[in-house]
């Protein structure tokens, strides 16, 4: 048993991909089911307490395939769920750092390598194995659903995924507007580097823009980069919802039910007038952005995606479907004429903090300015008529 858990943290070995995640009729909405296809039952009441506690259907289908990774390697080292400690928990993220994610495999050997950076844009490439958000994120769930069968004595009394008193401690009072302590990551946790959020340099726009073919994926992206809506806000958009002569469009807010109004360009509505007369405008209640080939459907979050992926591998880029909401939000915030509460209200950013976070200046936008800079000769000091420079190099220095 030490020499698999060993072969798992060295990366020798990896962990069968058996069970899968569900789709159910009633809440939960998703169920881990093993080998055999046969529920996993002590997820389902987690699984359930996360829809009670008002949490999105996205959010437990997440969660659930946390737990599907979990009880994999579980499963593969011969463990119950209710017998595991903290040593199968620091095999999980070992095995983790090392495994390759089977979502960033490359099946064209032309395409750049996973972690490098696109010349053009700067932007790093995903790396070949799992992110280490996304290990912190599968530890926080495990740690979760173990927290909530101990409430109910239902589980191990010692939680598996070591914790932070410091952290404990340091957020448990606080004033909601003062200052977020510093405090030691717990065991186990992976360190995040937080970036400045990437846009489309407007000297980039053009060709980027240029590269799109239809007026369909033209208007998408105008409303898109005026808006800052996110992917599957905009494409949830219906005809009912969009305010022509106001300039808004309605749409479903992430983490909500509610439809919130966001305004949007002149030039994009018009582009999408133009093509909603081309395809002739959709029932009431479907999306207005439809699939051009085969059966009339909704376009879905996957198909906008490679809409974006063609047009990086028309101009060499790496430009991704989020880089617009980033593009948006970065031209409103550095806007003199535009406060950052109101950029977050349109953004609906829910610390302004976040928002803030687009007030960076970017090397590839200063490079005008930056030409000017290494340009500049050099500034010669002078001495006024009438003194000795001799006496100046005395004060001063030479």
């Amino acid at each position: 048993m030490l020499d698999l858990r060993y072969e798992l943290i060295e990366g020798r070995v990896d962990v069968p991909r058996v069970g899968s995640v569900i789709e159910l009729k009633t809440i939960p909405w998703h169920a881990v089911v093993d080998a055999e296809g046969t529920v996993v039952a002590p997820v389902v009441p987690y699984l359930r307490g996360l829809m009670l506690d008002d949490n999105r259907p996205a959010t437990a289908k997440s969660y659930a395939h946390d737990l599907l990774r979990w009880h994999r390697l579980l499963w593969f080292l011969g463990i119950g769920w209710d017998r595991a400690t903290e040593a199968e928990a620091s095999v999980l993220v070992g095995w983790l750092r090392i495994a390759p994610n089977p979502q960033r495999r490359r099946r064209n050997p032309a395409t750049p390598q996973p972690g490098s950076v696109n010349s053009r844009t700067g932007k790093s490439y995903l790396r070949a194995g799992y992110a280490p958000s996304t290990i912190n994120h599968c530890l926080t769930v495990v740690s979760g659903f173990y927290a909530y069968h101990r409430h109910y004595n239902r589980g191990p009394l010692v939680n598996p995924v070591p914790d932070s008193r410091q952290q404990r401690r340091a957020l448990a009072h606080r004033t909601p507007d003062g200052e977020v302590p510093n405090f030691r990551r717990a065991r186990l946790r992976q360190r995040e580097r937080r970036s400045d959020p990437r846009s489309i340099p407007d000297g980039m726009w053009d060709e980027f823009f240029g590269a799109l073919t239809c007026e369909r994926d033209r208007a998408a992206v105008l409303l898109y980069v005026s808006s800052g809506s996110r992917a599957s806000e905009l494409l949830g958009v219906t005809p009912g919802y969009i305010n022509w002569p106001k300039q808004l469009i309605w749409v479903v807010t992430k983490g909500t039910d509610d439809r919130e109004p966001v305004p949007v360009s002149p030039q994009a509505l018009t582009v999408l007038a133009v093509y909603l007369d081309h395809i002739g405008l959709p029932p009431t209640d479907e999306p207005v952005f439809r699939t051009r080939r085969g059966d009339d459907r909704p376009l879905t979050y996957w198909a906008m995606r490679r809409v974006i992926q063609r047009v990086n591998d028309k101009l060499g880029t790496n430009w991704t479907l989020h880089d617009l909401r980033h593009t948006a939000a970065t031209r409103m915030a550095n806007d003199p004429n535009l406060t950052l509460a109101q950029v977050r209200a349109i953004l609906r950013h829910t610390d302004l903090a976040t928002t803030g976070r687009y007030l960076s200046a970017r090397v590839e936008d200063l490079f005008d300015a930056l030409q000017q800079h290494y340009s500049r000769p050099r500034v010669e000091r002078t001495v006024a008529p009438g003194y000795d420079p001799e006496d100046f190099k005395a004060v001063f220095g030479g």
